[in-house]
């Protein structure tokens, strides 16, 4: 015999009928990603959350909606983070869609650093002028 439930748990019959209506239940990330829980092959690894993502393609009838939403919101570079956000999407949901993108040419994925700059390393003078601001505070 189990001992008496916490009034505040629902029954489990309850919490699996909650998320059928619930459009941001994991159902709903099932469907958006075809069951998948990551991105697969290069985009794998090109993808974290300060990548940059241009789109390079405008949305085509019969899309699915997340995707023309990508696109619209990147017309102007925006980052994996801040497209996170707008979207309402976890990291590894917003991946799986950006990696179809990515792989349709859709969309471009940069790192955020500049090629010029990236085999000098951080810029001495940058860093002790933020050090000393830093240090004001």
């Amino acid at each position: 015999m189990s001992g008496p439930s916490r009034p505040t748990d629902p029954p489990p019959s309850s919490r699996l009928r909650s998320n059928r209506g619930d459009p941001q239940g994991l159902e709903r990330y099932y469907v958006l990603t075809g069951g998948r829980s990551g991105p697969g092959g290069s985009a794998a690894s090109s993808l974290d959350v300060a990548t940059l993502i241009i789109s390079r393609a405008a949305a085509v009838p019969g899309m699915q909606h997340e995707h023309e939403e990508i696109l619209r919101r990147c017309r102007d570079p925006l980052s994996v983070a801040e497209l996170g956000a707008h979207l309402g999407l976890p990291f590894n949901i917003l991946a799986v869609l950006l990696a179809d993108l990515l792989d349709a040419g859709r969309v471009e994925a940069r790192d955020p650093i500049p090629a010029s700059g990236a085999g000098r390393g951080a810029d001495l003078a940058l860093l002790e002028e933020v050090l000393s601001g830093l240090q004001r505070l």
